[in-house]
């Protein structure tokens, strides 16, 4: 295991830590959030930990079947006490980029679901101000070309994102183009010019919606609060 995976090994058991029981559980995708649900079904498995989990991905459910970790889904229950969640960007504000695993548009649910939303990342993904990482956007597959030229106009070129040579499909059906802005200096008023554009299903901006983010670092682990 190198550094990094040992740093998202390390946040992804201490927020499983920060779950408490009778808790429903939001639970994110990447490779940081698969450390959290194993080490939340070990809790479930040494504790007897009572909880119920909602996935924002079809593979964040098998993940949590493979380890144990109890699902509930939105007709059970409407409002969720905490979401995990990774981030592939963090700025100083809190502010996110996300959708690196093309599961933004059921994790910005999740999020907006829940009472509380912890961020748990390595430091690399702490940074001054978003955009280094091209911002992914979900749209619909019909005249998604029209849909890209509309958001070129925004000030990028727009990538339909493929995967294994084909274009990926998201579990919502939907395809993802990742948008090179480089310095985005105003995430909100982005996120609404994104919105507004007609074939535009969700963005990977997450506005004010990030309460704490567990950091893994050199140092060990740091938490911010908002």
């Amino acid at each position: 295991m190198n550094t990094q995976d040992q740093l998202k090994k390390a946040v992804g058991e201490k927020a499983a830590s920060l779950v408490k029981d009778g808790m429903k559980v939001g639970i994110g995708f990447g490779s940081t959030v698969y450390w959290f649900v194993r080490a939340l079904g070990e809790r479930v498995k040494q504790e007897g930990l009572e909880i119920e989990g909602i996935p924002s991905s079809i593979m964040t459910g098998e993940w949590a079947k493979e380890f144990g970790v109890p699902l509930t889904d939105f007709e059970t229950t409407k409002e969720l006490d905490i979401t995990i969640d990774g981030s592939d960007e963090v700025d100083p504000d809190f502010q996110l980029i996300k959708g690196g695993g093309a599961a933004l548009f059921r994790e910005k649910i999740i999020a907006q679901a829940a009472k509380k939303l912890i961020i748990i990342v390595d430091e690399s993904k702490m940074v001054d101000h978003l955009g280094a990482f091209a911002l992914p956007v979900e749209i619909l597959p019909f005249a998604w070309e029209r849909t890209a030229y509309e958001i070129e106009k925004l000030g990028c070129t727009p990538v339909l994102r493929l995967k294994d040579g084909e274009t990926l499909i998201t579990d919502n059906g939907n395809y993802i183009v990742d948008c090179p802005f480089e310095k985005i200096k105003d995430p909100a008023g982005l996120d609404r010019k994104l919105q507004s554009i007609v074939g535009v299903v969700e963005t990977g901006l997450f506005i004010d919606m990030a309460d704490t983010v567990i950091i893994g670092g050199s140092e060990g682990i740091s938490i911010k609060e908002k």
